[in-house]
C-alpha cells in the first residue's frame, strides 16, 4: 500500500454509456498489453519470469475474456475505453473505406468516435486521469474531452513532444527517461514506467495504459527475448502494486504465426483472386493498415470486401462469390455486410459488402504488389481474425461474487474497467 499522506482517490460514482463506475479508494491501473496472447503469459510464468503476475494470479483473479472482432489495435481499444463494442463506438478498424467520398481512410481520430470514453467522465468525478499509449496513432482517440478539464495523454512514440496544452504534461522524459523507438520493447516498457512515475508523483490516480504488440509480432512467446520483455513488464505491475494500485490486465489481440513451413508469409492475396475468378471492380480493404507495417506488412486476418455493382445486385453472383470464397484453402468465414455487422457487432456503414476471415496460420492480402514483404522482419506473426480474438483477464484483487458469477458467462475485454472499478472486494 502507498506510505503517501496524501488524500485518498475519489469514490465519487460516474456513469458513461449506460455503465457506472464507482471507484475504490485507491489508484486504478488498467492496461492493455498490446498482442498478448495467453501463451506470452504462460511462458514467462512457467520460467518464473512474473512473480507478480503470478501472486495476483493466486490472489486476485485470472481467466480469459472476448475480444471484439476484428482483432486489431484500434477496434478493441477504443472498445476497452467506452466499455461498449464497436457497433456502438464506430470504429470497426484501424482503416476502412468510406464510401461517402470513396476515399480510404485511417481511423486514428477521436472523430470517428460516435461515444465518449470513460475518462472526462472519470476526471470531472474527481480523479486524476492519465492515458498513456504507446503509439501516438491512439492518442488522439484517448484525448478526447480530457485534456480540457486537466487530464493527461501522451505517447511513448512522441514523449518529447508533450506539450502542458495539448497532453496535459510536459518534460515528460525529465519524468520518466528518453523517448524510446517505437520499434522496440522499451516503447512498452515506457508506457508502464511511465504510470507508475505519475503515480508517485501524485499526478494520476486513474491509469489507462497501453502498449505496443512489436515484441510480440516478432517473437513467439518462448522466445529469450519474449520472456525478457515480459520480466519487465512484470516489474512495473510490480511497482503499481507496491503503489497500492488495483490493477486490471488484458489485450486487445493475441497474435500467431502467419507462415508456412518453409518460414514463408501463408498469404492470400483476395483481391487477385477475386479478379481472377469474376473480373475487374473488387476492392479489398485490410482493416489492419496503419502507420506501423514493420510490425505486419498489413497483413491480417480479417478482410472487408467492396463488390462490383453489377455483382452486388445479382442474388447469384453475391451466392456464387460467397460460395467461390467460402472453397479457398484457409478462408474460415464468409459473411454479408448485414450477418458479420451482427455476429461481430460491427457498425455496418463503415464495412464492405462482405467479410471474410482465415484461419489461424493464415494471412489476407490484396494483391502482392500492394504488399512490401521485406519490410517483415523475420517471420510473419498477425492477428485480426477469431483466432485472436480470446485474451488474457486479470485483477489484482478478488471478484465479488456477483461478478465472478459474470465471468462464467461471455466476460469481454471491454469490461475491464467495469470489473476494476466495480468488481472486485477493494471496491466493497
Amino acid at each position: 500500500m502507498p506510505t503517501s499522506n496524501r488524500p485518498a482517490p475519489s469514490t465519487t460514482a460516474f456513469t458513461v454509456n449506460g455503465r457506472t463506475y464507482s471507484p475504490p479508494a485507491r489508484p486504478v491501473a488498467v492496461i492493455c498489453l498490446d498482442g498478448s496472447a495467453d501463451e506470452y503469459l504462460d511462458a514467462a510464468l512457467a520460467r518464473g519470469r512474473m512473480p507478480n503476475l503470478h501472486r495476483i494470479s493466486a490472489a486476485g483473479h485470472r481467466g480469459f475474456a472476448r475480444g471484439a472482432m476484428p482483432s486489431f489495435t484500434n477496434v478493441n481499444n477504443s472498445s476497452i475505453v467506452t466499455g461498449v463494442p464497436p457497433s456502438v463506438h464506430g470504429i470497426g478498424g484501424n482503416f476502412f473505406f468510406d464510401t461517402s467520398i470513396g476515399q480510404e481512410v485511417m481511423m486514428n481520430s477521436a472523430k470517428f468516435l460516435r461515444v465518449e470514453t470513460l475518462f472526462p467522465s472519470a476526471q470531472k468525478a474527481g480523479r486524476k486521469v492519465a492515458v498513456v499509449t504507446a503509439k501516438e496513432k491512439l492518442r488522439d482517440i484517448f484525448a478526447s474531452g480530457l485534456i480540457s478539464l486537466g487530464g493527461i495523454a501522451f505517447s511513448s512514440e512522441k514523449a518529447n513532444q508533450a506539450r502542458l496544452e495539448s497532453h496535459g504534461i510536459e518534460a515528460v522524459e525529465a519524468l520518466v527517461g528518453p523517448t524510446p523507438a517505437i520499434y522496440s520493447g522499451e516503447a512498452s516498457i515506457y508506457v508502464l514506467r511511465a504510470g507508475v512515475r505519475m503515480l508517485e508523483a501524485g499526478r494520476a490516480d486513474f491509469l489507462y495504459l497501453s502498449t505496443t504488440d512489436f515484441m510480440q509480432h516478432k517473437y513467439a512467446p518462448e522466445a529469450p527475448e519474449a520472456l525478457d520483455f515480459y520480466a519487465a513488464i512484470d516489474a512495473e505491475i510490480g511497482q503499481l502494486l507496491r503503489l497500492g494500485a488495483v490493477v486490471g490486465v488484458t489485450a486487445d489481440h493475441g497474435m500467431n504465426a502467419k507462415q508456412r513451413p518453409d518460414g514463408s508469409p501463408n498469404v492470400i492475396y483476395l483481391e487477385t483472386r477475386l479478379v481472377e475468378q469474376f473480373g475487374p471492380g473488387f476492392r479489398v480493404i485490410l482493416p489492419i493498415t496503419d502507420p506501423y507495417v514493420v510490425h505486419h506488412g498489413a497483413l491480417g486476418s480479417f478482410a472487408q470486401v467492396h463488390l462490383p455493382e453489377a455483382l452486388l445486385a445479382s442474388p447469384d453472383g453475391l451466392r456464387s462469390i460467397i460460395a467461390w470464397l467460402q472453397s479457398l484453402p484457409g478462408v474460415t468465414e464468409v459473411h454479408p455486410r448485414e450477418i458479420a455487422s451482427r455476429l461481430m457487432e460491427l457498425p455496418a456503414d463503415r464495412m464492405g459488402d462482405l467479410v471474410v476471415c482465415s484461419g489461424r496460420d493464415v494471412v489476407l492480402g490484396r494483391t502482392p504488389e500492394h504488399h512490401d514483404l521485406k519490410a517483415l522482419e523475420g517471420g510473419l506473426r498477425s492477428h485480426g481474425g477469431r483466432y485472436e480474438e480470446m485474451v488474457p483477464f486479470v485483477l489484482s484483487e478478488p471478484l465479488k461474487p456477483a461478478y465472478l458469477t459474470r465471468f462464467q458467462g461471455d466476460p469481454r475485454n471491454f469490461d475491464i474497467f467495469d470489473f476494476t472499478c466495480n468488481g472486485t472486494v477493494a471496491s466493497a
